[in-house]
């Protein structure tokens, strides 16, 4: 099995879209080169970020086949692969062309609110179809699950290619609970940005970032800081972008963070329905956030 590191900066990419919700894929290949080029460490192709719900399967291949091409090895590459029917997605995982990719990020499952013992065996059953590292998405704002401390260590002691998880419930006793406990292998990495520079602090190893698509030279630093112990410096770039990280899921993810990148000139705005465009009185509040970073 391929080795990754989860270690540093991930980006969790979003996708283009045009005035007329086609892929944009001149605005994908300029925004990754401008996370590439800002130093994060890896890549997040198709995570939750992406809309990949709003994408059918015939431009889910074409992002996964377009990115691995204009990544060219530059940087590793994981590959979103979720969902809430266990058997559909452990099919497709299984019989999914992974080439070119270094793991997998599988979100824990939406709407139907299993119990510990189904997401067990959910993610038991995702890493044994998975060619791949895979890596363990808690998110129960999205979810409405919450993967607790004691499942998450379960797999990560009897699921070898399970090496870490992005933990994004907001509950710094459960992370805590995890970094404390956790097997060697097994790394822990935010999924909230606004809590990367305090999880660090604790033993978390990184960040999958929303945030580092607009600013992905600021996050790298903050969290290459912090991982050496810097955290004076790293605490003054946490502090500079908390408010833009606050106010980018005012009105949902990724309608902020597309903004922003219209805002910069990257992307567009545009959205699939059912997420709509952010309103004009945050859309303003970003542009006066962001000369303040800049």
């Amino acid at each position: 099995m391929k080795e990754f590191n989860i270690k540093g900066t991930g980006v969790a990419l979003v996708t283009p879209f045009d005035k007329h919700e086609s892929i944009d894929f001149t605005k994908l290949g300029k925004l990754i080169d401008y996370c590439i080029d800002g130093g994060v460490d890896y890549l997040v192709c198709l995570g939750t970020t992406s809309e990949y719900p709003t994408l059918s399967d015939k431009e889910m291949l074409a992002v996964r086949e377009f990115t691995i091409e204009h990544v060219d090895n530059r940087v590793p590459i994981v590959l979103g692969m979720g969902g809430n029917n266990t058997k559909l997605l452990t099919n497709k995982i299984a019989k999914t062309d992974t080439d070119g990719f270094s793991a997998i990020l599988s979100v824990a499952p939406y709407y139907n609110k299993p119990s510990q013992k189904g997401l067990y065996y959910h993610f038991h059953h995702v890493a044994g179809s998975s060619s791949l590292p895979v890596i363990i998405y808690n998110v129960p704002g999205r979810t409405g699950c919450n993967l607790n401390a004691e499942t998450t260590l379960q797999l990560a002691e009897e699921c070898k290619n399970i090496i870490g998880i992005k933990e994004a419930s907001g509950n710094m006793n459960q992370c805590m609970e995890i970094l404390r406990c956790k097997p060697k292998g097994f790394e822990l990495v935010s999924g909230e940005d606004a809590l990367t520079l305090p999880l660090i602090s604790c033993g978390a190893k990184g960040v999958i970032s929303v945030t580092a698509n607009a600013f992905p030279k600021q996050v790298s630093d903050m969290v290459n800081l912090a991982l050496k112990d810097n955290c004076k410096k790293a605490s003054a770039i946490h502090s500079k972008l908390l408010p833009f990280t606050n106010a980018i899921f005012e009105e949902g993810n990724p309608c902020g963070i597309k903004a922003t990148l219209e805002i910069m000139g990257i992307t567009e705005s545009v959205v699939r329905q059912p997420l709509y465009k952010i309103s004009k009185t945050l859309y303003n509040k970003l542009q006066s956030i962001i000369k303040e970073i800049k």
